[in-house]
């Protein structure tokens, strides 16, 4: 076993195998639960899918788009709500989305799914509204819709399932989405009263995208090549490049220019600006690939020479629950765009390649680039003056060869056991003047990951529970006002608000330094542990140290008993009524005051014993004894691999405290041990994890059942080359009977005269050969 001890102070990262390939696991240092931590929340009764934000920092409000309704909440505290709008669907809507064979309980109803600002005074909000998507103007000061209901198709999906993302751009809606009942035909389109476009319907265009997001890249205005603005679109679809039995997807970028106008004869009302790209996340050396892409956010700060694009992906058969963050500098995007290769359709025999590099001229102007200073010096001074024959290139090759890499050619982050659904980051000074991005990564399970790059490792600080049903979080949203900064987390069933620090919870100077958090310090005049963005003088009196040295902190009493918030199972064991057994050990004299290793309650079988299938929870140990005391945790009667945490405490008497904690999930019940060591002897506990079955869900039964088609698929592909070898073989032999086996065969079999790989063939003998054997 190896055991994550403690050098200065600092827990390390756990590292599992996964295959023959290694997957980073960082273990969060604290697991807050729901109850332990004070999340502000909203919810209102009877509304569900809060999948919309928006937050107006100059206001002080949070907009939040839900099913049939739209809500103003106080951004300081979610809980109180200030206004509220209705636009529900009705009845006669409803039949009529039911006759097409769609749920009136459920999908036939209004979900909001574009939220965003239309100047100072309005909202521009979007709906499925039963499958005829419709857009309104919300007013700001009445808080009531205008009832303009404009058509939404092409700005909203006509199903609440279907992907969709979009962005106001001076007054225009750019969006991602589908164009028609079905969601066969995707688009990203602009709404524009002067200058709608879109893409073209084709393939090559986009295949069964998922959109994901979009934003807006404004250039700057000292740029000397005077480029546009651009929209970027990202989005997971099915590769055109390439082509298998089963669908292969890949993440992508896409561009387009803010002044773009369509062509005039190629291309009309269509971009003429739109490229898209390969995004890149993967380890080669661990044959990790993550080709799903769950979401991205740009990163902008005054310290950044640009923007940082972050985003979350997980692989495309993710049965163990694998994600993955990786960062891109937007430089990287934009020289993929303005300098690659392009790609054309091309067929190549008995390959699965699709579609290859064009190595052939490219016409003048570029064909997708933005309209720039050059362009203008060679009277391109719109996309309608371009030549067709560059209008007809990018429609033709809208697809770069160049792919997308991160930085450090690396994830940032890989963590297993987990799915990541969304994320946000924030850039925050520490102490000693380094700059940190934080990321803030929530999961499926209603949990949020904070956690940062340190060197060439991770550090995730804290998990956070902040849905208590374990609900998927559906949309994050960052507020990094000055002096406030929170976190807010919207799913099926609310809003959750939450600090981006819970500096607040370390109650010791250690704790808050072990913490290695970049908002956090230990303050020497209060005894606090203390946010740096709410001190109005950081510098003064504070402790801070990244690396996880707390050698500077001053001489205090030990550390509370478990880290606080870490524990998630309670003590069931027998002795809870009975009188209180001390954790801690009195220094004392007398005959039974020499040294010795003493296990501390509550031991492993005073803690929970019954747990979901992969469900996540702890269990603790704690001892007291000489300096060189040591844990051995075991699992079935095998030592645990992973990095187990431990924190030591120096006794007044000369001895040690000594506290650890295991994080696991497990399928099937286990038995785990955990033994103290030292020189003067040894104790053991131990507990039996019992595994609470439930009925397996549609996920996990389509997951079974695509394995078993694939293997079967694979199998009948190799049945079929075993035959295709025989086959031939055979062809090229004489026509005879000594094809077939002797008579004194006892298999009337071939065996060792057939090719490698050809299937067992057996040989049965016409009537009246002499090779005939009698029944």
């Amino acid at each position: 076993m190896r055991m994550c001890a403690p050098v200065g102070g600092v827990l390390t990262a756990l590292v599992v195998m996964f295959g023959t390939a290694v997957a980073f696991a960082p273990v969060p240092r604290i697991t807050w639960e729901h109850r332990e931590v004070q999340l502000a929340e909203f919810h209102q009764p009877g509304i569900f899918n809060y999948s919309a934000l928006l937050l107006s920092e100059d206001d002080d409000t949070l907009y939040v788009g839900a099913r049939e309704a739209v809500f103003a909440v106080n951004a300081f505290n979610v809980s109180q709500k200030q206004r509220e709008a209705y636009w529900k669907v009705s009845e006669d809507k409803k039949a009529k989305c039911a006759e097409k064979g769609k749920s009136k309980q459920t999908e036939c109803l209004n979900y909001i799914r574009v939220l965003q600002p239309l100047g100072a005074t309005a909202l521009y909000v979007c709906g499925t509204n039963a499958f005829q998507p419709a857009c309104d103007h919300l007013n700001l000061t009445s808080f009531q819709f205008l009832g303009k209901n404009e058509d939404g198709k092409g700005r909203c999906p006509f199903d609440p399932a279907q992907s969709y993302t979009s962005v106001m751009v001076d007054g225009e809606l750019y969006s991602g989405t589908s164009y028609n009942f079905l969601g066969s035909e995707p688009i990203i389109s602009r709404n524009s009263s002067h200058s709608p476009l879109r893409t073209e319907y084709a393939i090559p265009w986009l295949n069964e995208p998922s959109f994901v997001h979009a934003d807006l890249i404004r250039e700057s205005p000292d740029s000397a090549e005077g480029e546009d603005d651009r929209i970027y679109f990202f989005f997971t679809e099915v590769s055109v490049e390439y082509e298998f039995v089963f669908k292969l997807v890949i993440p992508r970028v896409a561009r387009v220019c803010k002044g773009d106008q369509g062509g005039l004869r190629t291309l009309q009302k269509k971009w003429t600006s739109f490229l898209k790209a390969r995004l890149i996340c993967s380890r080669p050396d661990s044959n990790l690939v993550f080709n799903v892409l769950r979401d991205i956010f740009v990163l902008r700060s005054p310290g950044l020479k640009e923007p940082v694009l972050y985003g979350v992906f997980t692989p495309q058969l993710n049965n163990v629950g694998l994600s993955a963050v990786c960062a891109y500098n937007l430089s990287t995007v934009e020289a993929v765009f303005s300098r690659g290769k392009y790609m054309q359709s091309a067929t190549v025999e008995q390959s699965h390649t699709k579609w290859v590099r064009y190595n052939g001229a490219v016409p003048t102007p570029r064909p997708g680039a933005c309209i720039n200073r050059e362009a203008r010096a060679a009277n391109f001074s719109s996309s309608l003056n371009l030549p067709d024959k560059t209008l007809q290139f990018v429609k033709d090759h809208p697809l770069m060869d160049d792919s997308v890499v991160p930085i450090d050619n690396r994830p940032r982050l890989i963590k297993s056991d987990v799915n990541y659904t969304q994320i946000v980051v924030d850039r925050t000074r520490a102490l000693d003047g380094t700059v940190y991005d934080i990321m803030f990564v929530s999961t499926d399970r209603g949990a949020l990951h904070k956690a940062i790059s340190l060197e060439n490792d991770v550090h995730i600080i804290e998990e956070t529970q902040l849905f208590q049903d374990m609900e998927p979080v559906q949309t994050l949203l960052l507020s990094s006002k000055q002096g406030r900064r929170f976190i807010y987390a919207g799913s099926n069933s609310g809003v959750v608000q939450a600090p981006v620090a819970f500096c607040g919870k370390h109650s010791t100077c250690e704790d808050c330094v072990l913490a290695r958090d970049p908002y956090c310090a230990w303050s020497l005049a209060t005894a606090t542990c203390v946010a740096l963005y709410e001190t109005s003088s950081p510098s003064r009196g504070l402790i801070q140290d990244m690396s996880g040295n707390a050698s500077a902190c001053p001489a205090s009493s030990p550390m509370p008993f478990p880290p606080p918030g870490s524990s998630s199972l309670s003590c069931l064991g027998p002795d809870s009524s009975s009188s209180p057994r001390s954790p801690w050990l009195g220094s004392g004299s007398g005959p039974d005051s020499h040294p010795r290793v003493t296990l501390l309650p509550p031991f492993l079988s005073d803690q929970a014993q019954h747990v979901h299938a992969l469900g996540t929870f702890h269990l603790f140990c704690q001892a007291a004894g000489p300096a060189d005391v040591r844990f051995v945790w075991e699992k079935n009667g095998r030592e645990v691999e992973t990095c187990v945490p431990v924190q030591t405490h120096a006794l007044p008497d000369g001895r040690a405290h000594v506290l650890s904690w295991l994080r696991d999930a497990i399928r099937e019940s286990a038995e785990y041990r955990c033994s103290v060591l030292s020189s003067v002897g040894s104790q053991t506990s131990q507990v039996r994890i019992t595994v609470m079955r439930r009925e397996v869900t549609h996920q996990e039964k389509w997951t079974r059942e695509l394995a078993a088609w694939r293997a079967v698929v694979g199998e009948h592909d190799r049945m079929m080359q075993g035959w295709k070898k025989a086959w031939k073989w055979m062809s090229s032999q004489p026509h005879d009977r000594s094809l077939c086996p002797d008579p004194s065969s006892e298999t009337g079999e071939f065996s060792n005269s057939l090719p490698m790989g050809a299937a067992h063939i057996s040989c049965q003998l016409l009537p009246g050969s002499t090779a005939n054997k009698a029944s």
